[in-house]
Parts: C-alpha cells; sequence; structure tokens
C-alpha cells in the first residue's frame, strides 16, 4: 500500500469514527431528553371525585414513566413553600386552606419533553378555557376546583419535585414498553 493510500485511508477511518461518535451523541442526548421529569399533584377536589385511575391511566398511555407517587395530607407549611410564588395573592390564604382540606397524589413522571407535554394534557387553569380532551377540560368547570397541578417549567419541576419527594422515593426503572415508545 503506498502512502498516499494509507492516508485515505486513514482519513476514511477518522471519517467513520467521527460519523459513529456523531451517532452515539444524538441517541445519548435523546435518552437524556427522556429522562426529563415533571410534577404532578391531583387536589383534593380530584381524589375525592375518583379521578386518580383516570388522570395516572391518562398519562400512562401516553408513554409516560411514573418514578413517584403517594397519597398524603399536605400539610399547611408544606402547602405555603409550594405556593410561595403566589403568597401575595388575594386567593393565597384560600388556596392553601382548600388543598389542606384533603388528601393530595403527588406524582413524579418521566419522559421525553413531559413538562411541556404534561401540562397541554392538563389543560388550561381555567377550566372554561380548556379543551375537551384535556384533563380539566373533560373533569373540571370551575378555576377553584381545577383538580390537578403541573409544573411549568424543568425548573419550577426540579424545586417541586424536591419539595414533595426525598430522592430514595424517586424508583429508577425501565419499562418494558420503552422500546415501544422512543426511537
Amino acid at each position: 500500500m503506498t502512502a498516499a493510500a494509507n492516508s485515505v485511508a486513514t482519513v476514511e477511518n477518522f471519517l467513520m469514527i467521527g460519523i459513529i461518535l456523531a451517532l452515539f451523541a444524538s441517541i445519548s442526548n435523546v435518552m437524556a431528553n427522556n429522562k426529563e421529569r415533571t410534577f404532578i399533584m391531583i387536589k383534593p377536589d380530584g381524589v375525592q371525585r375518583g379521578l386518580v385511575g383516570k388522570i395516572i391511566e391518562r398519562f400512562e398511555q401516553k408513554g409516560f414513566k411514573l418514578v413517584a407517587m403517594k397519597v398524603m395530607w399536605a400539610s399547611k407549611e408544606l402547602l405555603e413553600k409550594h405556593y410561595a410564588d403566589l403568597s401575595s395573592r388575594p386567593f393565597f390564604p384560600g388556596l392553601v386552606s382548600y388543598m389542606n382540606s384533603g388528601p393530595v397524589v403527588p406524582m413524579v413522571w418521566e419522559g421525553l419533553n413531559v413538562v411541556k407535554t404534561g401540562r397541554r394534557m392538563l389543560g388550561e387553569t381555567n377550566p372554561a378555557d380548556s379543551l375537551p380532551g384535556t384533563i380539566r377540560g373533560d373533569f373540571c368547570i370551575q378555576v377553584g376546583r381545577n383538580i390537578i397541578h403541573g409544573s411549568d417549567a424543568v425548573e419550577s419541576a426540579d424545586k417541586e419535585i424536591g419539595l414533595w419527594f426525598d430522592e430514595k422515593e424517586l424508583v429508577a426503572w425501565k419499562p418494558a414498553t420503552n422500546d415501544w415508545v422512543y426511537e
């Protein structure tokens, strides 16, 4: 083999390695995006009305993975921390009182674009503005009884998850359906 042929073969090898590395980087990036998490909480009215299973079913049918869930009666202190950004609003005391009036079901869901998609699945904060097919569009009438909370950004999801769950409560697992949901 001549020096020129060796040089061409070496360049071709480097190009092939570069393509393979770029492919793995792309796959790795998609896999990392599949790990996005959101905080979803079914409020006391959703629990009392027996909608927990129907709401969970929608997230599971979409292809998202449940990594944490519990049923609890949230303390006033926890609720005040959770809704701290609304503390100056006139409805804040009533919101905390309402959220403390019965059990809630906080959950962590994981998947590709789960924060944005989860918010779309919930519908608008005001059920009257929510489209049919959304959770609030199908199950709610008034803002004060809109049955569910969902994080509005990845940063708020991380904060809310940390507030409601310990790291050891977040279960790492791979659903058997994973390869049928993600490329």
